[in-house]
């Protein structure tokens, strides 16, 4: 069984094809996984334009199908079904994604699959990973921070989720004020590791309180707080600011996590979205999980970004359950995941 993804829902314009064996075994094989990354669009603006994404998006989708295919030494007619994220996401991204999707969905006579993005993520351990279902998940990306117990495509409980800000988005608006420019999380684990992370005493907001709620708007406060105060010209400072709030969003998660495994219990606790990149936070995670008697598992690193590869197995998986969608299917930019999930009382 092969499925084409393709991913537009923000900066990358992605395609990949994936293949699973009959049955329903959870490990798949990435035949072709080919990534645009637009970092030097945005760059100089500090963050993603959506209009400029989604031109880019449009520019580039047709050579990465041709690519896609190649790499993989597969045609169309070879592909059992194709997937695009359908939301939620920047719109006009969204919508060159699922409209080439729908073309070549319709033109080849192949189902058609609309994924949440949030799935894709939520699913990917599974590509690369004997992981089995139920298992425990935090998702953890620049837009979203989400606690929840997967038990299938489309079958979620949502155990916590941010009441403000995402974790990822605190990583890129610390950077983005210590001048590192944009993306800016790999660029704080960085200079992390040369800090001392006990120097600056910051907020860690929900921390040791019931529930698996997450908020960080007011940690973002502090560090601004705590930038304007630093010493012009210390190199070290920044190091060691860098590593006190790497330090403080460990310890939040750890937490929110510590308190999910006992609300949920759960043998696995999965880490997805571009926060499980980094690899102090994973650290944290794993000896958290150890503490309740979980082991961690997260996607490989390229996985735990936004990529095509997810979006196909997502929708691979999905399609093994008979789950496709019509041509009549409309983009959204908002898609939460809690519109398929069940809500932990």
């Amino acid at each position: 069984m092969r499925v084409l993804g393709i991913e537009t829902s923000c900066d990358e314009t992605a395609v990949a094809i994936v293949e699973a064996p009959a049955g329903n075994a959870p490990i798949g094989r990435i035949l072709a996984n080919v990534i645009y990354s637009q970092l030097s669009e945005h760059r100089r603006f500090g963050g993603v334009v959506p209009e400029i994404a989604a031109r880019a998006h449009l520019e580039r989708i047709d050579g990465l199908l041709a690519d896609a295919l190649a790499e993989a030494g597969l045609g169309l007619e070879d592909l059992d079904a194709i997937a695009a994220t359908g939301g939620p996401g920047l719109i006009g991204g969204v919508m060159v994604g699922v409209m080439t999707a729908k073309a070549l969905a319709f033109a080849h006579d192949k189902p058609f699959l609309a994924v949440n993005h949030l799935e894709g993520h939520a699913l990917s351990v599974r590509l690369t990973e004997d992981v089995g279902f139920p298992y425990l998940l935090l998702l953890a990306s620049g837009g979203h921070c989400q606690l929840l117990t997967v038990r299938g495509p489309g079958d979620f409980t949502r155990l916590g989720t941010t009441i403000d800000d995402a974790a990822g988005e605190c990583f890129d608006k610390t950077a983005k004020l210590l001048g590192f420019g944009f993306p800016g999380g790999p660029a704080i684990e960085q200079r992390a590791k040369e800090g001392d992370a006990q120097r600056f005493a910051l907020p860690r907001p929900m921390w040791r309180k019931r529930g698996c709620d997450f908020s960080f708007s007011g940690l973002k406060t502090a560090v601004r707080q705590a930038v304007e105060k630093l010493p012009p010209g210390d190199p070290q400072a920044v190091a060691d600011l860098c590593a006190s709030f790497q330090r403080t969003v460990g310890d939040v998660l750890a937490d929110r996590c510590a308190n999910a495994l006992v609300l949920a219990p759960s043998s696995t606790l999965v880490v997805a979205g571009g926060v499980a990149a980094n690899a102090y936070l994973r650290g944290r995670l794993e000896a958290t999980a150890s503490e309740h008697g979980a082991r961690l598992v997260a996607p490989p690193v390229k996985l735990c970004t936004d990529n095509g590869a997810m979006i196909a197995w997502a929708g691979l998986e999905r399609f093994r359950l008979g789950m496709t969608d019509a041509l009549d299917f409309r983009p959204r930019p908002r898609w939460p995941l809690d519109a398929l999930s069940k809500v932990a009382t």
